[in-house]
């Protein structure tokens, strides 16, 4: 897969940062930013302006490492700011797990892109940390998937067989599947790619429609840039993984 997953996640917050200054709004699936905030609209064109330029970065070759390390550090503090709080408000609750757990993975995929530029030695324990915690990650999104089975199964169209309850309990089982790997190491490199395959088919079956069905859909746009967010940390999961196997 070569460096292809970093520069696919540095494209996704490209799109995520345009979107915002486009839409003059955070991400709709991160919402709700609380408008007792500061600056609130400023901070909106703030926000998808560190996007862009860290995405930018991700596609300069001594600029690599810096705009993944942006990324980082920029959705790790939408994990402070928006979602800690919700889990330690409900902790006995899924969705904000299931709220934090995304952006949680996406920052790991920032840190596996700046690992895969050349920031840190490859195999050391930042990258098995990020592969474990990625993985928590996926078991919670899969747990989701059974929880609110009904919800993720309005997601999956109607026209795909056997049925949208068949694809919501079949994609929760194999990213609680991928979680074990991550976490165990079994197989580890080859859950990501087929994670990564699995995303891909979300982004297009389930949300490339939304813009195709209304392009001035903003939530539409999120979910795309976000989905590709996810294709990126987990492909970039798997370049790691395979770097790893070819050093040792």
């Amino acid at each position: 897969m070569g460096d292809l997953g970093r520069r696919v996640y540095g494209l996704a917050a490209i799109v995520l940062g345009v979107v915002g200054l486009v839409f003059d709004d955070y991400a709709a699936v991160w919402q709700p930013v609380p408008k007792t905030w500061p600056a609130h609209d400023l901070l909106a064109y703030v926000s998808g302006a560190i996007l862009l330029v860290g995405g930018v970065a991700s596609f300069v070759p001594k600029a690599a490492r810096w705009g993944a390390l942006i990324l980082a550090v920029f959705y790790g503090l939408w994990v402070l700011a928006l979602k800690l709080p919700g889990v330690i408000a409900h902790p006995t609750h899924l969705a904000p797990w299931q709220a934090m757990a995304e952006i949680v993975a996406i920052t790991v995929g920032g840190v596996l892109a700046y690992v895969l530029s050349g920031g840190v030695t490859r195999g050391e324990t930042p990258v098995k940390i990020a592969r474990c915690v990625f993985g928590a990650c996926c078991i919670i999104f899969g747990a989701a998937h059974f929880v609110f089975l009904k919800e993720t199964a309005a997601f999956v169209p109607a026209r795909i067989p056997p049925s949208p309850t068949f694809w919501a309990y079949a994609t929760g089982v194999c990213q609680i599947a991928a979680g074990v790997a991550f976490i165990t190491g079994l197989q580890a490199r080859l859950a990501a790619v087929l994670l990564t395959v699995m995303y891909i088919g979300f982004g297009l079956f389930v949300h490339l429609p939304l813009i195709m069905k209304d392009v001035h859909d903003h939530f539409g746009w999120c979910a795309n840039a976000i989905n590709g967010a996810l294709i990126g940390a987990a492909w970039c999961m798997a370049d790691s993984l395979r770097r790893d196997r070819a050093k040792a």
